[in-house]
């Protein structure tokens, strides 16, 4: 150790003596105790020196290495080479400056595209889904709202293995020339985000984003043809998507020739995967005549197939009604903007005529709780006057908002729905009356489908009365063959029933354990209405429960609109009419076991009914007309007892 100490230490002298032997050394001027480096060339190392005897004069390696390990240690602990490695280390960082300049706004659009599957573009299956999904909720509210009976057309073509072209054709009122690029073509743009009325459509996101998913996978623009009358010519326009800007790139503007007199077909092509089977686009149709009595949907599958859903309704639902905002559902901000950008000229006239259900009286009562008087200017009102009004409204007894703006499926239209798709024994519907959440009313309604066909009592009144409880006779006393009839029972048992959600008559088919409607499904005791139920599962059984939503703002739990979120108001209305369908199948499920009971006594006694008239025969001696009599008077005494 003190031997590498004094090596690694020299003094000047022996530095001197380093250059009278002709070496140089690594510092070449020591003044006022610093240390200048000076720069080295590469050498090229020289040759051993030979000792006279010829022998190469040994030299200790570490000696040799010596002086290079010095000049690295001295270069690293150096001023200039800790400020170059300052001066790096700082441009590895941004500044202030720097990072300002690398900012910029984030167009809607193009935020979007590099999260399209908050949009429900996941996976190319359910990205097919989505656009049919979205292309057909824009006919049915576009020809609901001109009064027009909606007939749409789907068509799906495959091209290659992953590229297929979507058509969605519609008979509605047509969109006019102006407006088709930017219905098309910008994200956020519509019409129904801004009032209060039941819709299918909510933020004016789903075609333009199907559009723009069209353009990033296959490169392709999507393809609209409108017409809004017969005497006019249609418009075609090709357009796509400019994400950075959100507005429309037009390709093509034409007018053509079209067969149909008035209505839109929109055409998509785009990478996608097409799967039959829960959550596909056939499970979405089915569904959507459930919830859509007065539709007619005609489809045409990428395998051949030709589908037709007609309506099994004459008329059109009833036109819902635009109301203003209920001021229990309006909070603290919103208000005071409202204040800012209404037209009254009092604090009364401001809440009579920017909300729904508030009278003069009720104003007055709201203004008189806050400490402000009602003819006071609107312009001389401060955020604590709207702090004192916000807080008063949460005190006053306000009338419900009305339900003109909710038009519920009904419950004769929901199970003639339910009957086109669904083949059970048993029916059942219920429609809440209106409720309220966050200001925003909305309605509950459920159905249910239970059984297969001829299972309950309606086959039992088709048939012979006597052939019919003979042949059930036979079927309860006989053993099943090698087991297979006790199979199929335990396999309909052991069967978990259906779950079908709808908000606004459009079906959810995704994230279905996060919906309130799944979560009311199976916080139910459906083992008090004769179902098998395991804790926290779906009831077993042939069952079908259909559920929907319809209001003026259905709150979904992503821009998606896959799931309801749980309010609590919401899961209280889901409850009641979940548990109104329950009791109405408890009470079908207990009558048909009642009557499957008494058939099955009915038949113990039946069946010695013969011996019992030969038995009366020998005893009393009597003819066979007689014993005939006999029986038959038997088998009337036991049907008066036991009657169903």
């Amino acid at each position: 150790m003190a031997k590498k100490k004094t090596a690694s230490k020299k003094s000047p002298a022996s530095a001197k003596s380093a250059g009278s032997s002709g070496q140089k050394g690594l510092f070449d001027d020591v003044s006022g105790g610093k240390l200048k480096p000076k720069k080295q060339t590469p050498k090229i190392a020289d040759s051993p020196k030979v000792s006279p005897s010829g022998k190469a004069a040994e030299k200790p390696a570490a000696k040799a290495v010596e002086p290079e390990t010095v000049e690295s240690d001295a270069e690293a602990t150096s001023p200039a080479a800790k400020s170059a490695a300052g001066k790096k280390s700082r441009a590895a960082y941004a500044t202030a400056e720097t990072m300002a300049k690398a900012q910029r706004s984030i167009s809607v659009s193009e935020f979007f595209a590099k999260n399209r599957h908050l949009l429900g573009f996941d996976n190319p299956r359910k990205a097919l889904l989505t656009t049919v999904k979205e292309a057909v909720d824009n006919s049915l509210d576009a020809c609901e709202e001109a009064g027009i009976l909606p007939a749409v057309e789907i068509a799906i073509r495959q091209i290659t293995e992953t590229h297929f072209c979507v058509s969605v054709q519609d008979n509605g009122p047509g969109i006019v020339r102006q407006q088709i690029p930017n219905i098309f073509g910008r994200l956020l743009y519509g019409s129904k985000f801004h009032r209060l009325r039941m819709s299918r459509g909510q933020q004016g996101i789903g075609i333009s984003a199907a559009g723009m998913y069209g353009l990033l996978t296959t490169g392709k623009p999507i393809r609209i043809t409108s017409r809004t009358s017969p005497k006019a010519q249609a418009h075609y326009y090709e357009l796509q998507i400019d994400t950075r800007k959100n507005l429309p790139d037009i390709m093509k503007d034409d007018k053509i020739d079209w067969d149909a007199p008035h209505g839109t077909k929109v055409e998509i092509e785009l990478e996608a995967k097409y799967l039959k089977g829960k959550q596909s686009v056939d499970d979405y149709l089915q569904q959507t005549a459930i919830a859509n009595p007065h539709v007619t949907l005609v489809y045409h599958a990428p395998d051949g197939r030709n589908e037709t859903y007609s309506a099994s309704v004459s008329s059109s639902p009833p036109l819902p009604k635009e109301v203003r905002p209920h001021p229990l559902g309006v909070e603290l901000g919103v208000m005071i903007k409202m204040l800012q950008d209404t037209r009254a000229k009092t604090a009364q006239q401001f809440l009579t005529s920017e909300f729904s259900r508030v009278s003069p009286r009720v104003a007055k009562e709201i203004l008189d709780k806050a400490g402000i008087d009602s003819t006071t200017r609107v312009s001389r009102l401060t955020a604590e006057n709207a702090k004192a009004v916000y807080h008063a409204v949460q005190q006053t007894k306000i009338m419900a908002p009305s339900t003109d703006s909710v038009v519920p499926i009904g419950e004769e239209q929901l199970i003639s729905g339910l009957k086109q798709v669904v083949q059970a024994d048993f029916y059942a519907a219920v429609s809440r009356s209106p409720a309220v959440y966050r200001g925003n009313p909305f309605i509950i309604e459920a159905a249910i489908a239970y059984g297969k066909p001829g299972d309950g009592e309606a086959d039992s009144a088709e048939a012979p009365a006597e052939q019919k409880q003979t042949q059930q006779l036979i079927d309860g006393l006989m053993p099943h063959p090698a087991g297979e009839a006790q199979m199929d029972d335990d396999e309909d048992d052991s069967e978990l029933a259906r779950v079908i959600r709808f908000a606004n008559r459009v079906p959810l088919l995704y994230q279905q354990g996060a919906c309130a409607i799944y979560k009311a499904v199976t916080g139910m005791n459906w083992r008090a209405y004769g179902l098998i139920q395991g804790r926290g599962a779906l009831p077993c059984g042939n069952l079908v429960i259909a559920v929907h939503m319809a209001s003026v703002w259905v709150p979904f739990t992503s821009e998606s609109k896959e799931a309801i979120a749980q309010y609590p108001e919401i899961m209280k209305e889901l409850k009641l009419a979940l548990q109104e369908c329950g009791r109405q199948l408890g009470a079908h499920v207990r009558k048909t076991a009642r009557i499957n009971t008494e058939l099955k006594k009915r038949s113990y006694i039946e069946k010695y009914l013969p011996a019992i008239g030969e038995a009366l025969r020998d005893i009393l001696d009597l003819k066979e007309k007689q014993v005939d009599k006999v029986c038959k008077d038997l088998k009337k005494i036991l049907e008066h007892s036991r009657k169903f």
